[in-house]
């Protein structure tokens, strides 16, 4: 009988990926690395929340400052700003800096404290990694790389990343696309692959 072309092809992950990425025993490096990635992610909103130029009377004080700044790394031949993502800072941010300093700040307060109690850890950590490659495309380094590094780790990391947290009950209750977890199964008879982090 010939195969059917359009059928799926699914190629296994590696055994060393399934240890790194999905395997419990690894749950206890995962939660070092939230813990600092939080750590990190919360002190900064925490600081920029009692800041009068982020979110006091000056709210979008720092944030134009910031986008300023930007806008002069986008000269020579190698600019650290290209000028797509100026642009974008130009007509998108600078207009409305006073809302970005608070989604900002908020954004990285909601970040540090999932990651901290390892509650949706993947979608925050996803969250995490797009302020740090947004501000790379700023010019801005600091911890930016590292911060960006681990946050990419801790979403490949998803189903155990938060297993000594919340995710080891929130994941399997929610459950996934296509899969619901108990909380929407329930009386409905669904049984679905195991999911989240606990087992």
């Amino acid at each position: 009988m010939a195969q059917d072309r359009s059928s799926k092809v699914q190629i296994p992950d590696p055994p060393i990926a399934r240890f790194l990425f999905s395997d419990t025993r690894m749950a206890w490096f995962w939660l070092l690395v939230r813990l600092y990635a939080g750590y990190e992610w919360l002190t900064a909103g925490l600081e920029k929340l009692g800041n009068p130029a982020w979110t006091g009377p000056k709210a979008g004080a720092a944030v134009t400052g910031f986008v300023l700044r930007a806008l002069t790394k986008t000269t020579g031949p190698h600019p650290d700003v290209t000028g797509w993502y100026a642009s974008f800072l130009r007509s998108a941010v600078l207009p409305h800096a006073a809302f970005w300093s608070w989604l900002v700040t908020l954004g990285e307060i909601a970040v540090g404290l999932g990651l901290l109690l390892g509650f949706l850890t993947g979608i925050a950590a996803f969250f995490g990694g797009l302020m740090n490659a947004n501000y790379l495309l700023a010019g801005t380094v600091s911890t930016n790389p590292i911060l960006f590094i681990l946050a990419t780790w801790l979403v490949l990391a998803w189903r155990v990343a938060g297993y000594y947290g919340l995710d080891r009950w929130v994941l399997p209750a929610l459950g996934v696309p296509g899969y619901p977890g108990t909380l929407f199964r329930r009386g409905r008879g669904e049984v679905g692959p195991a999911t989240g982090s606990a087992g």
